[in-house]
């Protein structure tokens, strides 16, 4: 069975920067599209960014363009999102999900396997 595992979260202020990672086992990643979601307190889970199989193609909402950066290193089955100039609407539990599919999907529903979250608080 698919396991992700989350981390680098933590408190950072505004206009600072974190990096999370994903960490992946029990599949065969480079099969795997992959994708960071967030969701705030009280809202619904939102796509941030995802990425293809080998990595040649990204994609993220409007809202973080700019900002943050997503990443993958199939040797270490890892996906990175690296995110700057963070704002304080940036604070939500972010979440790696994977898809066995060569497009990236954007939606919910379309991941097949979903991390645990990782908290990201941004102080103002």
């Amino acid at each position: 069975q698919a396991h992700l595992v989350e981390s680098g979260g933590g408190l950072v202020q505004t206009g600072g920067s974190l990096r999370l990672s994903c960490g992946a086992s029990g599949l065969t990643f480079s099969w795997y599209a992959m994708g960071w979601f967030r969701q705030a307190a009280g809202k619904e889970r939102e796509f941030v960014a995802g990425i293809s199989r080998t990595g040649g193609n990204t994609y993220d909402t409007d809202s973080v363009k700019g900002r943050f950066t997503i990443s993958r290193d199939n040797a270490k089955s890892t996906v990175y999102l690296q995110m700057n100039s963070l704002k304080p609407e940036d604070t939500a539990v972010y979440y790696c999900a994977a898809r066995a599919t060569k497009v990236v999907p954007t939606k919910r529903e379309e991941y097949d396997f979903w991390g645990q979250g990782t908290q990201v608080t941004v102080s103002s």
